[in-house]
């Protein structure tokens, strides 16, 4: 979608380099393959097709493109508090953004050396 959010295309079947024009119009392609999550959001391809169509009818909203965003930027994950701490523990470190801040100069001036 994001060219169509910059203004290049109308829609993102327009776009030469958009798998859209494979997963949602059936074109076929020696460069696509489908992906296994494609392959089960229908039985049939006419169905896989339109299903994949809807996924596209609305725009996500500017606040939910910036978290997808944060969250691939910062190598986090993204969803509720329940699946980021099956996430943590599953890779066994921190999923979510850590708390900023810095020592105090006087704390670092204290700490032996």
């Amino acid at each position: 979608m994001n060219p169509v959010r910059a203004g290049m295309v109308e829609h993102p079947g327009e776009y030469r380099w958009s798998s859209y024009q494979v997963n949602g119009q059936g074109r076929s392609s020696d460069l696509v393959s489908h992906h296994s999550l494609y392959l089960n959001i229908g039985r049939t391809d006419t169905e896989r097709q339109m299903a994949y169509r809807k996924l596209f009818r609305h725009e996500l909203e500017s606040e939910e493109i910036d978290k997808i965003r944060k969250a691939t930027n910062g190598n986090f994950a993204l969803g509720n508090s329940r699946f980021k701490e099956e996430i943590s523990e599953i890779l066994g470190r921190r999923v979510t953004p850590g708390k900023a801040w810095r020592p105090k100069k006087k704390d670092i001036e204290s700490k032996p050396q």
